[in-house]
């Protein structure tokens, strides 16, 4: 089968030049004699050739896996079926699931108070804590998954080796083939022309100057406030332009969602009423919900630390080419940008640093991993770091997978805090 790019068929066109792809029923032009029966690379990545991939088991979309997990583990195959057929109480956590994935500054102390209260399908608070972080761990995964474009797991029942599955409006046809990408704010020229090399030396160079600077003066609190409040506006210019458009969900997990057109909104979105910043200072995941988390799910809060520590300090002192660099300010620059989109500042980052260090283009890569990341795509994978190894690109979707999961732990968790006092 082949995939060709996005119009409509003229008239005149000979019915010959199209085919229909099996797991979509979608139309497809078969000139560019693109294959999409399976995976275009046969390990466990669609991005990162099989050589080079660290991962040695072939992953499949999360939803499948802990369905097969579930009906292992002896599950009623009936709730399978949708959220009607599971118990009222768990389809109770759907507005904080929904909340969590894709704008949780709106959840608030009345939405731990409907779930805790007292009756048959209340929720004790140990019990929520765990759900939580559960929904946020899962949450986060989704963006490691899609933006290391893990491959669907081959399986025998079907023709091809592989489960095809459709991600809301997109089939693997499109995911992996970069299809419905066709728009002017997506294509090369928007990601930058200038050669890869220089773009490394560039980077580097910024890096090496931003650091003389903050040892030679460091910004006020005044002028680092007013720069995030930039950095927040100017997140709204940062678009996947071909998906402005609702998504809708058809496909095979839709039963398992209630709402589908919800879905992320940019924090400072304009024309809309002011939402307050989170300040992080007045609410720290080292001071406030670590200590939260542990009182109410025993020791979770150690191996969250333990997680989120890792992963943010985890370097091999390289870019590229490039050895024996300090990474500190790269990594900072990545999971505070990945924060600010969700509304969060930190009162002594200057957020000048993050314009300095992330291009474009990386930008809009974090942008959709982070917020939307079933969206993500080969074109926006390679267009970014062009000289950096895959591992590193790697290292970075495990920053914006932790940042992710730490920036709705803190919402839900501060929600928490102001129910108990």
């Amino acid at each position: 089968m082949n995939r060709g790019s996005a119009g409509s068929i003229g008239s005149a066109a000979s019915a010959s030049e199209y085919r229909v792809c099996s797991n979509c029923r979608k139309v497809l032009r078969q000139e560019k004699r693109i294959r999409v029966s399976q995976p275009l690379t046969r390990g466990p990545s669609a991005f990162i050739p099989e050589k080079e991939a660290a991962a040695r088991h072939q992953c499949s979309y999360i939803v499948n896996m802990h369905v097969d997990e579930f009906l292992k583990t002896g599950g009623i195959a009936e709730w399978l079926n949708g959220l009607e057929y599971i118990p009222q109480r768990l389809k109770n956590l759907n507005e904080i699931n929904k909340l969590l994935a894709h704008q949780p500054w709106l959840i608030t102390k009345e939405h731990i108070q409907k779930l805790v209260k007292t009756g048959e399908n209340n929720w004790s608070l140990p019990e929520l804590v765990h759900a939580v972080v559960l929904l946020a761990h899962y949450h986060a995964l989704a963006s490691f998954v899609f933006g290391s474009g893990i491959n669907p797991e081959r399986d025998p029942d079907t023709s091809n080796g592989f489960r095809l599955i459709a991600v809301n409006k997109f089939c693997v046809c499109d995911l992996a083939n970069d299809n419905n990408i066709e728009n002017a704010s997506l294509t090369s020229s928007n990601f930058g022309i200038a050669d890869s090399l220089s773009e490394l030396e560039a980077l580097m160079e910024r890096m090496k100057r931003l650091q003389e600077e903050k040892e030679e003066e460091e910004a006020s609190q005044e002028e680092m406030a007013t720069r995030f409040e930039k950095e927040k506006k100017e997140s709204l210019l940062v678009v996947t332009g071909a998906f402005d458009d609702e998504m809708v969900s058809t496909s095979d997990v839709s039963r398992y969602i209630e709402d589908p057109g919800f879905g992320y909104k940019d924090f400072a979105r304009r024309g809309e009423e002011h939402l307050p910043t989170f300040r992080a200072q007045d609410y720290t995941w080292e001071n406030h919900g670590f200590s939260l988390v542990n009182r109410l799910y025993s020791d979770i809060g150690h191996l969250l630390d333990e997680k989120f520590r890792m992963v943010y300090n985890l370097t091999y002192n390289t870019m590229a080419t490039h050895e024996d660099v300090d990474t500190t300010m790269l990594r900072r620059a990545l999971f505070n940008y990945v924060h600010c989109m969700f509304g969060i500042r930190y009162d002594d980052y200057d957020y000048g640093e993050v314009n300095q260090l992330l291009e474009r283009s990386l930008k809009v890569y974090i942008k959709t991993v982070t917020c939307y990341p079933e969206r993500t795509t080969k074109r926006m994978y390679d267009s970014y770091w062009r000289q950096f190894k895959h591992s590193e690109k790697v290292h970075l979707n495990l920053l914006l997978m932790e940042a992710r999961m730490q920036a709705e732990l803190l919402y839900a968790l501060r929600a928490i805090t102001r129910h108990l006092t």
